[in-house]
């Protein structure tokens, strides 16, 4: 059996992925309107910036999207993984890796995919 070494370039993009999914799972289906999508966007970033290794988040919900939905009478709507853009980057020893999830027209799916890795000089 062969045992490879696992790298920080490995460690980097699990906790990446990790924070990803995390998020998406978190925070869909809670409840959000024009007046709190600002706050929701706050709260997500502050949530996941205090796990291991995340050294930047941006969270940004399509308000486009959300006022398309807000037609019932109760004037609110459930967050939903297509309104949801989000970048991170993840710092792990000598790796960063920079992830994102936004929502693939093509796929009709919210998608997460690696979108940078940089070796640093430590």
């Amino acid at each position: 059996m062969i045992r490879e070494k696992i790298t920080d370039r490995d460690n980097a993009l699990f906790e990446a992925g990790i924070k990803l999914g995390a998020l998406y799972h978190q925070f869909t289906g809670s409840p959000i309107n024009l007046d709190s999508v600002s706050s929701i966007e706050q709260a997500i970033q502050k949530c996941i910036s205090v796990q291991p290794y995340v050294n930047e988040i941006s969270v940004n919900i399509d308000r486009e999207m959300l006022k398309s939905k807000l037609g019932n009478k109760f004037g609110y709507f459930e967050l939903q993984g297509p309104m949801l853009r989000v970048k991170i980057t993840v710092k792990y020893g000598s790796v960063k890796a920079k992830v994102g999830m936004e929502y693939d027209t093509e796929l009709n799916y919210p998608l997460m995919k690696i979108e940078e890795i940089e070796e640093l000089n430590v």
